[in-house]
């Protein structure tokens, strides 16, 4: 009778043994467990805040530095202002250059050589320019400036009695453009025939010359 009332007892203990036992291995296995998963967070975490850092500081493949130049921004240039100050210049020698008296189809479209001025009635506000046509020569080795060659015979082209003038050297003492009269510019004129100075001109709708301007050769 002692043996069968020991007997629950004693698997009560054992049974409380064994729990004790199984909870005591969950326990060690949970905290095994949660370490396990806390530094594989941790690794996890560090190894994403790696990641952005460098993802911070690293340049992605293909960038384009903007801090330098573009060939289109060094290449663009401003647009030259006009200076009326300053005398239209005979061009530099180029390969382009009359070396023979030029052709009608080789004259220079806006440029002649100015000879004599005839007067012309009062009431028409014009006088005659008496010009030949041309081109730039090739200029020698021992001159800075290309002649101005003409051929053909003279031409009359009128001017405006009221056209904007501009002289050089000779005419002013100036290599620079000053603003001179109509008729200060036939008195020069008169007082020397056939010097062939260059004038680059610009006519008006009636097809007078309204603006003449010397060149300067050197």
């Amino acid at each position: 009778m002692k043996v069968n009332r020991l007997r629950p007892v004693v698997g009560a203990l054992v049974a409380a043994a064994t729990l004790t036992a199984v909870l005591t291995g969950c326990e060690k296995g949970g905290s095994a467990a949660g370490e396990t998963a806390a530094s594989a967070g941790a690794a996890k975490s560090a190894a994403t805040t790696a990641g952005t850092a460098a993802g911070s500081t690293a340049e992605p493949a293909g960038s384009v530095d903007t801090g330098s130049p573009t060939g289109t921004a060094a290449a663009s240039k401003a647009k030259p202002s006009s200076a009326t100050t300053t005398a239209p210049a005979a061009p530099a020698a180029s390969a382009a250059c009359a070396d023979a008296p030029p052709t009608p189809d080789d004259y220079d479209p806006d440029e002649f050589a100015l000879f004599r001025i005839e007067e012309l009635p009062a009431d028409t506000g014009k006088v005659n320019l008496v010009i030949q046509h041309g081109a730039w020569g090739c200029p020698d080795e021992d001159t800075d400036g290309a002649p101005f060659i003409v051929s053909g015979e003279d031409s009359r082209w009128a001017l405006d009695q009221a056209a904007y003038v501009t002289a050089v050297t000779p005419i002013t003492d100036s290599t620079e453009n000053q603003r001179i009269g109509v008729q200060e510019l036939i008195d020069w004129v008169d007082a020397h025939p056939d010097s062939g100075l260059v004038f680059r001109y610009e006519t008006g709708d009636d097809g007078a010359i309204h603006r003449l301007e010397q060149v300067f050769t050197p």
